[in-house]
């Protein structure tokens, strides 16, 4: 019988000095998040907390056990082949209608299209069952230059004036597959 090995995987944070003529620029008041040298970059307010897992990517508006909000992230690098006409729109209604929190109000599907990807996203009001209190999930579905995103954010109704706008904020700087050479510079491949 073979034996297979246990990978201990950890996160490596590295912290590096940007080059004066750097191609990175975000919103005021925002961070760039980025992962996998560009596989998936989006940007977030630059006081969130930030949580990597071991498959995901967890931002919230505090740190624990004080925060209202979590927007987590993962993605997948695709097999090459032809994701033109992979049905985004009906995968997300059946991840909506298989989640098994007590679901009160669904939202309208959105459909993004940017230049290299194809985004939906979709709300949906529940009662959170361990505070008994309405909440919003928000759960996004990206696909894009051989890469498969998605994006889920959950959050109080009471705080929705407040949070809202970073959700916003989260789609309208969402790029998919956009490979960075030199992280010091933000160039992408080609460059």
């Amino acid at each position: 019988m073979a034996k297979r090995k246990k990978h201990n995987l950890q996160w490596i944070k590295e912290t590096l000095e940007l080059q004066e003529d750097h191609n990175w620029t975000s919103k005021p008041g925002h961070r760039i998040f980025v992962a996998g040298r560009g596989a998936l970059r989006f940007d977030v307010p630059e006081d969130w907390h930030f949580e990597p897992d071991t498959k995901s990517f967890r931002f919230l508006d505090n740190k624990p056990p004080n925060d209202d909000c979590r927007l987590e992230a993962s993605y997948n690098l695709l097999p090459p082949g032809d994701w033109a006409e992979f049905p985004l729109v009906s995968l997300l209604k059946r991840v909506v209608r298989d989640d098994e929190r007590n679901i009160t109000e669904k939202g309208e599907i959105i459909e993004l299209k940017r230049q290299t990807a194809r985004i939906v996203w979709t709300q949906f009001k529940f009662i959170d069952p361990n505070e008994n209190r309405d909440a919003y999930s928000r759960i996004c579905i990206g696909l894009g230059s051989g890469v498969q995103c998605l994006i889920t954010y959950d959050y109080w109704v009471d705080d929705a004036e407040r949070l809202n706008p970073v959700w916003d904020t989260v789609m309208d700087s969402l790029v998919l597959g956009l490979f960075i050479r030199d992280p010091r510079t933000g160039f992408a491949f080609p460059d």
